[in-house]
């Protein structure tokens, strides 16, 4: 019961905050998703990435293992994923970004923080870097497409990823009043994704809704046998293990959603993804947790 309601402590901000965006939407007030999406993935969520990946005391080296591990689990789910959606008629450039990468920041690395202690948010932080550079850079092509490439290298979040990751090997920090302004640039991010994501949320249709549900069962179990079988052949145990497995779990990230619409591909389906498999990451990721503890 104790981890069903951690879960749920996480997750009902999620709610909470994208619900405003909705009945934003709803009281017929104007909402600029354009601006708000520039905003938050040019300035908040990279400065949010370079900050909690500066601070992290997570040693990269012995947890070298583990990012090469996660590595393999999202190139296979994204093969297995490639082929689901194919055989469905859904389209690649909406569904298989998000398929294959969830949401282990503002889930999953409070959720390891919970299960695990201190080890497990230091090996949460490098699967955050991880999930990271692959979903907005290969993510990115997924949905972009042709001159996805370019795309990619302009993509601030990128090179905030690899900067901050360069500061927390070299043990270096900004001073301290920069990091103070970067933190408070990167407490908007969160706020501005769950609102914004409830803007879509107010658009979605039940053709969408109904394609949502049956592709956040299938990513829960498939992202959870995946990371659990990769995990036992590289011989991963213990935290590392449980890391492992529940950060490829995790729902689908609200950063997801700031991409589809970025790039124009169909971001309202994304939304509601996102909202759906996170609802059932409440039932699922406490039992996945029972297991795994």
């Amino acid at each position: 019961m104790s981890l069903f309601i951690t879960v749920l402590e996480i997750v009902a901000p999620v709610f909470l905050l994208a619900s405003i965006g909705f009945a934003w939407i709803k009281a017929g007030f104007e909402y600029h998703i354009a601006f708000v999406t520039r905003l938050a993935m040019t300035f908040a969520v990279p400065c949010l990435v370079f900050t909690a990946l500066m601070k992290s005391q997570a040693d990269m080296a012995s947890l070298g293992q583990l990012a090469i591990a996660g590595t393999i689990c999202y190139a296979i789910v994204g093969v297995i994923g490639w082929v689901l959606l194919r055989g469905a008629g859904l389209r690649r450039d909406t569904y298989l970004a998000p398929f294959i990468f969830g949401n282990t920041g503002n889930l999953g690395i409070p959720l390891a923080f919970f299960a695990f202690g201190q080890t497990g948010l230091d090996a949460a932080v490098v699967m955050l870097a991880v999930s990271i550079v692959l979903s907005f850079s290969i993510g990115i092509w997924l949905v972009a497409g042709e001159g996805a490439l370019g795309k990619i290298l302009k993509e601030p979040i990128v090179a905030a990823s690899f900067l901050g990751a360069l500061f927390m090997w070299r043990g270096w920090e900004t001073p301290k009043f920069l990091t103070n302004t970067l933190e408070l640039i990167g407490q908007m991010a969160i706020p501005l994704m769950l609102i914004t994501l409830g803007v879509a949320v107010a658009r979605l249709t039940p053709e969408r809704v109904s394609v949502a549900i049956w592709l956040s069962v299938v990513k829960l179990i498939l992202c959870a046998a995946v990371a659990w079988g990769i995990g036992h052949m590289l011989g991963l145990d213990g935290i590392v293990f449980g890391v492992l497995v529940l950060q490829l779990t995790t729902p689908v990230a609200v950063t997801a959603y700031l991409i589809a619409e970025k790039y124009n591909a169909d971001a309202p389906s994304v939304a509601g993804f996102s909202v759906v498999s996170t609802l059932i990451s409440i039932g699922g990721l406490p039992l996945l947790l029972a297991l795994l503890l």
